[in-house]
């Protein structure tokens, strides 16, 4: 469990000296980097010269053919310079086949850079020597190794070291054979050595600028001892990452507060979110594993990296749920609520998009409630709370909000929780919100005035009435009327019709042959939806964010 200090964030100092990449292969990342990149370094290097040699044998037999003497630079398609060309595309294919496919190792991908890039360096100069002309030679040999090296810095990352040693040697080589060929050491001498120096120096400054900035944003996305990877989401309060860490190297989320809302409230807000949700253990829960600040002010905590997809996008794509696999999902979201509410806590976001659902092997499916970021603490001391949230401000989601949420935000207590739980069984029955509208305001109007239609009326089928009888209970407008805590609800849920008929193996042959239709959630939060009514001042004003489905669903 974390240590409880709500009045000074964590340092993370300790775990900030993990060094940034020296390497290309220093990471996972940058190891699958590299491969790409040496492979479609290949791949261009097997079309453009197997081309060129293809199109000039073409052109050789084409003039054959026809009785005519071959040009000065013809050739045929096995000649010596025919041959060179052809072994250009041979390297370049045989790279392209050794990294396109599988996972190589960062030391044989290293292997097959300098290796290739050497062979092809001696390739390009072969060709200078068995052009007969030494000025011409030289020219094509210099032309060949300033495309390559270059080519070589743009496309594949390297440090400027490897790049500089490997030029090097193709340089020196190349003004070798030109001071060779040459009677004159003169001017085609010193042309050969201020042209390969040249190209030599810009391969160089091209990996070093190109391999720098890879460090760079490497460096930036290195938070402890956690590597960011991707991002998964990004909601009011910060941006969520899919994350690893470096020793344990298991796949994290990693939520990080967002650089606009680095302000004193925004941070104390942050910090009570990640140490309200660390005490929370149970296993419909989503767990807390680490958190931190940086030397550069970032405030970040790390939680376990869910799998699934959430309640939200499980009824976009597959429409309503059955009876069984709704109580499945209550009870499991009843037990995680009863331990926040012991503790105090009101999540006051209990919605769709917060309820992710995830398989587990030889287990049925487990659904865990997730982002604690408006979560309320009754037992708050309430000068801490006026500087947490503001007094008088509605937060939350009105397609699932309590009556004395709209009403009273101040008043709320754990049977709002069941209220909006309520409205997320309603909705995963019928496929909608209990409540819809134009506008916040109708929809909050409705959720404190319009009694719900029962279940099996907005559906137009049957359902369980014990079931719709619990769900109705829940969405009660006094909130005495409704269940008296998440333990109550739950004892109704497992007792009605419906109770286990959602097995294990319908979960698994539901997750088999449906889920892969749909794009997997991997993060606790999705885009919020999220209002803010100032009730302080007449008229009522309203700031109204809604994002992402919240679009769909008539909120505009």
């Amino acid at each position: 469990m974390l240590a409880q200090r709500p009045a000074e964030l964590p340092s993370s100092d300790r775990t900030m000296e993990v060094d940034c990449p020296s390497s290309v292969t220093d990471t996972e990342e940058g190891r699958a980097f590299l491969q790409t990149r040496l492979a479609l370094f290949g791949f261009y290097v097997f079309v453009l010269a197997g081309g060129s040699w293809a199109a000039m044998a073409v052109a050789s037999l084409i003039s054959e053919a026809n009785g005519g003497e071959p040009g000065p630079f013809s050739h045929t398609p096995f000649s010596l310079a025919g041959s060179l060309h052809l072994a250009n595309a041979l390297l370049g294919g045989a790279l392209w086949i050794a990294t396109r496919t599988g996972q190589r190792r960062g030391l044989a991908l290293h292997a097959l850079d300098v290796g290739v890039s050497l062979g092809l360096i001696m390739v390009w100069v072969a060709t200078g020597i068995v052009i007969p002309n030494a000025m011409a030679g030289g020219f094509v040999a210099l032309l060949a190794l300033t495309t390559g090296l270059l080519a070589r810095a743009i496309v594949v990352p390297s440090t400027a070291t490897r790049t500089l040693c490997i030029g090097l040697v193709g340089g020196a080589t190349l003004v070798g054979i030109a001071l060779w060929r040459t009677s004159d050491h003169g001017a085609v001498p010193i042309g050969a050595i201020c042209w390969t120096a040249s190209a030599v120096t810009l391969a160089t400054l091209a990996s070093h600028t190109i391999f720098g900035l890879r460090r760079e944003a490497q460096k930036a996305r290195v938070l402890g001892q956690y590597t960011l990877e991707s991002k998964i989401s990004e909601g009011g309060m910060g941006v969520v990452w899919r994350a690893r860490h470096a020793l344990l190297r298991r796949p994290t989320a990693v939520k990080l507060l967002a650089p606009h809302r680095a302000g004193d409230q925004a941070i104390r807000r942050f910090e009570r979110e990640v140490q309200l949700t660390a005490r929370l253990t149970h296993p419909n829960t989503v767990a807390i594993y680490d958190y931190g600040r940086t030397r550069d002010g970032v405030f970040y905590y790390a939680m376990e990296l869910l799998e699934g997809t959430d309640l939200e996008q499980l009824v976009a794509e597959h429409g309503p749920q059955p009876p069984g696999r709704v109580v499945h999902v209550l009870t499991q979201v009843c037990g995680a609520l009863a331990e926040a509410h012991d503790l105090g806590l009101v999540h006051r976001d209990v919605k769709p998009a917060n309820i992710l659902l995830t398989p587990r092997k030889n287990e049925n499916e487990v659904a865990k409630i997730v982002d604690f970021g408006l979560v309320k603490s009754i037992e708050i001391d309430p000068k801490e709370s006026a500087v947490v949230s503001a007094i008088n401000t509605i937060t939350g989601t009105p397609l699932y909000m309590s009556p004395e949420a709209i009403q009273a935000p101040d008043s709320v207590d754990a049977r709002s929780d069941l209220y909006s739980l309520g409205a997320v069984a309603w909705f995963l029955l019928v496929g909608r919100p209990p409540f819809e509208g134009g506008s916040v305001v109708e929809v909050c109007a409705r959720h404190l005035h319009e009694k719900p239609l029962r279940p099996s009326a907005a559906l137009g089928q049957a359902v369980a009435n014990d079931l719709e009888d619990i769900v109705l209970s829940c969405l009660e407008k006094r909130r005495e009327l409704r269940p008296v805590d998440a333990r109550a609800l739950r004892s109704k849920l497992e007792a009605c019709s419906a109770a286990g008929q959602w097995t294990a193996e319908r979960a698994a042959d539901w997750w088999l042959t449906r889920a892969p239709n749909s794009a997997p959630s991997t993060h606790p939060s999705t885009t919020p939806q999220a209002i803010a009514l100032d009730l302080a001042r007449p008229p009522v004003t309203l700031d109204v964010r809604p994002t992402g489905r919240a679009k769909r669903q008539g909120l505009r």
